[in-house]
């Protein structure tokens, strides 16, 4: 006996537009698509992704078109769509680097540098430990659950086939830009108040008592200030920066 199995373009079409959006996302997302994670492994998880959000957004997708030219402008759009909402999460995880890069000069430590398994290149010490401290708080407090709604509810908010949202798009990125900013400069606020009175004390010191070596008295005790206060104040501040990433991901959110 003959079985024949039909596997209807529409159905092609629709996973090719899934697996674009999520695809590019999944390049994008942070812990996901980091540099140091294999290509092979953010493949692989796109793919399972849409496998599994197929029944569940499989009506919202357009018909097939009949000109070749709307199939590649959709998949086009819907890669669009998933770069935009992907590059927008990573700029709230980039407030982390920022706020460690300005930590680091404020204690002494901004020309020590180490490996960014995140973006691949070199970055501050305490830039790198609070963005791979951020990745693995967002896991453990399972904030990725979040992201991978955000994934499905982007398929209500911005449906397949119609037009790009761009004046949304670049609203929510100002938004999440500046909020990004906002939240880097509150977590190293204390270090800058921190920096200022420390070098103003130090410039005073060497008024008053010229003979002293100002610079090989105020660098190891600036480090070792800079690290007591930031081993006092790295609970307080990422558990900050988590209530902050769950309230920059609800635009993304139907219930946001």
């Amino acid at each position: 006996m003959n079985f024949t199995l039909d596997f209807l373009p529409q159905t092609a079409f629709a996973f090719i537009l899934l697996f674009a959006r999520t695809g590019a996302m999944s390049m994008a997302l942070p812990g996901i698509g980091d540099r140091m994670v294999p290509s092979r492994i953010r493949l692989v998880f796109a793919l399972t992704l849409s496998l599994i959000l197929y029944p569940l957004v499989n009506k919202v997708f357009p018909s097939l078109p009949t000109a070749l030219f709307a199939m590649i402008s959709a998949v086009v759009a819907e890669v669009l769509i998933g770069i935009a909402i992907g590059f927008s999460v990573r700029i709230i995880l980039t407030a982390m680097q920022f706020a460690g890069t300005a930590i680091s000069f404020q204690t002494g430590l901004a020309f020590a540098q180490s490996v960014d398994p995140a973006n691949g290149g070199q970055s501050s010490l305490f830039g790198t430990f609070l963005s791979m401290l951020s990745v693995a708080l967002i896991f453990a407090t399972d904030l990725h659950h979040l992201m991978l709604m955000a994934i499905h509810d982007s398929y209500i908010l911005f449906k397949p086939g119609s037009a790009l949202p761009t004046g949304d798009f670049a609203q929510v990125a100002l938004q999440t830009l500046t909020g990004g900013f906002r939240i880097a400069l509150q977590l190293a606020g204390p270090f800058l108040v921190f920096g200022l009175i420390f070098y103003l004390g130090v410039g005073v010191l060497s008024k008053l008592i010229p003979q002293v070596q100002v610079f090989f008295l105020a660098m190891p005790l600036n480090i070792t200030l800079g690290l007591v206060l930031f081993m006092l104040l790295l609970s307080t501040l990422m558990w900050w920066f988590v209530d902050y990433f769950g309230e920059a991901l609800r635009p993304y959110l139907l219930t946001g």
